[in-house]
């Protein structure tokens, strides 16, 4: 059984035992977090929402609060002596899927 659920201004397709990266979440580790807005189910017979899927719900617990690898962006004009470096590290949560209700 799989679900499609919209976390972070994504959809992210999970199923139960998985580990995903969403956006940081405001959820201390090891608390747990349910997911309503679930826009398909899929296994035996599938549902589809409109938008969403009623009565579906999606839960994870949360396994670590963190910050991704550092993404250097490097800006320069030519022949003018000009350049700008900047650096950016994107907040993540990693969650790991509990359980699918549908």
């Amino acid at each position: 059984m799989y679900a499609i659920i919209k976390t972070g201004g994504k959809q992210v397709k999970v199923e139960v035992g998985q580990s995903i990266f969403v956006e940081k979440l405001d959820v201390a580790e090891g608390e747990k977090v349910t997911f309503d807005e679930v826009i398909l189910v899929g296994g035996e017979s599938t549902k589809v929402g409109t938008p969403y899927v009623e009565g579906a719900t999606v839960e994870a617990t949360v396994e670590k609060n963190g910050r991704a690898k550092k993404v250097v962006t490097f800006k320069y004009k030519r022949r003018k002596d000009t350049h700008r470096k900047q650096g950016h590290r994107q907040p993540y949560t990693k969650l790991t899927i509990d359980s699918i209700n549908a």
